[in-house]
């Protein structure tokens, strides 16, 4: 099995936060370069308890971390758990990749 059963839950915390096109925004802003919450809110249409709605669902998925610096709260992204994601899609295109394969050896095989 692809991924165990004890990491069902946090699988599902990261792709239902990823699932978010703002989320995955924050993301990929915070992987470049660590920003606050205020500078991140200012990027976006909505307001900052909304962008700091979206960061805490990053951090619970563990795709962000946050670190009090004097009055800000400080936003960086997470490589590792990016890594575990890849390799994790990694894998499901491995399974894939072997099907299709499969599916074809079966259409070539002579039929007689």
């Amino acid at each position: 099995m692809v991924v165990d059963q004890a990491n069902h839950s946090a699988v599902d915390r990261i792709f239902a936060a990823l699932a978010d096109g703002t989320r995955r925004d924050i993301v990929l802003r915070v992987l470049d370069v660590e920003a606050s919450v205020s500078t991140l809110a200012k990027q976006y249409d909505m307001s900052f308890a909304a962008v700091q709605k979206h960061v805490a669902v990053l951090e619970r998925a563990g795709l962000v971390t946050k670190q009090r610096r004097g009055r800000e709260q400080i936003v960086r992204g997470d490589i590792e758990t990016i890594r575990t994601v890849r390799e994790l899609l990694r894998r499901y295109e491995e399974i894939w990749r072997g099907r299709v394969d499969r599916m074809h050896e079966l259409l070539r095989e002579d039929p007689s």
